[in-house]
């Protein structure tokens, strides 16, 4: 068996993915690399297929049509052969001296006859254009190379989370779990790394650089352009995590993993926030109060507890245009901070 499967979700992607593939390479007959071309019209196929062929024991090439990133996670999900699984995308690339780090202490924790369900690292923010980057570590709030439970961990700070390029699952866990990310639309990487986490049981951290997130092109997702353009689908995914736990099953969640669980919310919250309010039009005002009145209808509890949370608290008492201005800025703040480059 590999150790990890690295999905590659791509979508005309033939200007970076030589770069991916080649960073996960370096991982050798440890890992099996997973090419998903999602529908692309460039030579993305082309390319994957070059790879598949001069590395026929470790990368897989699939063509499928075009059915968005989640697609993609969840093709690489379902033909993986690893024990753990990671989701590499196509214009981000893995540091290779981390990536030996990772497999060194995978293949020695099998040794030892004990594995974690998720293993986290660290990823960097890294913006091309001017050499800067920002550094997302957890060895503030995480026990550093040991093994812990949700209870060992302390919370985060409002501006962090466990975002995707930080996560390493157990591959069985996620397909035990029944994961499977919504088709057609961005942000899905958001359920990605929250439904999962009430199913981990035994964390470890590596305080290494693993991750290399390439930051700063006008046509990435977290562009503010593409975010208030795309509110909907930001909307549509936070309904989905809404729906995921109702107020008792989160309750019932030992104290450290319950309020990560409700961090996740209020943070998706903050972004739908800012989304939906950059802009104001009839039809932002109504599919956001439409998210708001159908979890006041399916769980009021939720509902009461979320909108007392700080921010939340403190927006619904600003008109919609000052909403938005809040919103707007503390976003460019928070991009100046970590380098988003918007």
């Amino acid at each position: 068996m590999k150790l990890i499967t690295f999905a590659i979700p791509s979508y005309n992607s033939q200007n970076y993915l030589r770069k991916c593939v080649e960073s996960l390479l370096v991982g050798g007959d440890d890992v099996e690399i997973i090419i998903v071309n999602d529908g692309s019209t460039d030579n993305t196929a082309e390319i994957a297929d070059s790879y598949a062929k001069a590395y026929p024991n470790i990368v897989r090439a699939v063509h499928k049509p075009n059915g968005g990133h989640g697609s993609g996670v969840n093709k690489g999900l379902e033909l993986a052969c690893g024990m753990y699984y990671k989701v590499v995308d196509s214009d981000d690339w893995l540091d290779a001296k981390a990536l030996k780090m990772l497999i060194a202490t995978l293949k020695y924790h099998i040794a030892l006859g004990e594995t974690a369900d998720l293993y986290i690292t660290n990823f960097v923010y890294e913006r091309v254009s001017d050499n800067t980057c920002y550094v997302s570590r957890y060895n503030k709030t995480l026990p550093v190379n040991k093994f812990f439970e949700w209870k060992d961990a302390k919370s985060l700070k409002l501006w962090k989370m466990y975002l995707m390029h930080a996560l390493v699952y157990r591959t069985e866990l996620l397909r035990g779990m029944g994961i499977k990310l919504p088709e057609h639309t961005f942000y899905v990487d958001n359920i990605f790394a929250y439904e999962p986490l009430p199913y981990v049981k035994k964390l470890f951290y590596i305080d290494i650089d693993l991750y290399r997130y390439y930051i700063g092109r006008s046509d990435q997702s977290v562009s503010i352009e593409n975010i208030v353009k795309r509110y909907e689908q930001q909307i549509n995914i936070t309904k989905i995590m809404l729906n995921a736990y109702s107020y008792e099953k989160l309750e019932r969640m030992c104290k450290p993993l319950r309020l990560q669980m409700y961090h996740c919310l209020n943070v998706m919250l903050m972004n739908t926030y800012f989304f939906t309010t950059a802009k104001d039009e009839p039809k932002r005002r109504e599919l956001f109060a439409d998210m708001w009145n159908e979890l006041k209808v399916k769980d009021r509890k939720l509902y009461k507890k979320l909108k007392r949370m700080p921010f939340v608290w403190m927006l619904d008492r600003l008109c919609w245009r000052v909403k938005g201005k809040v919103t707007t800025i503390s976003y460019r703040l928070l991009c100046k901070y970590v380098k988003l480059g918007a």
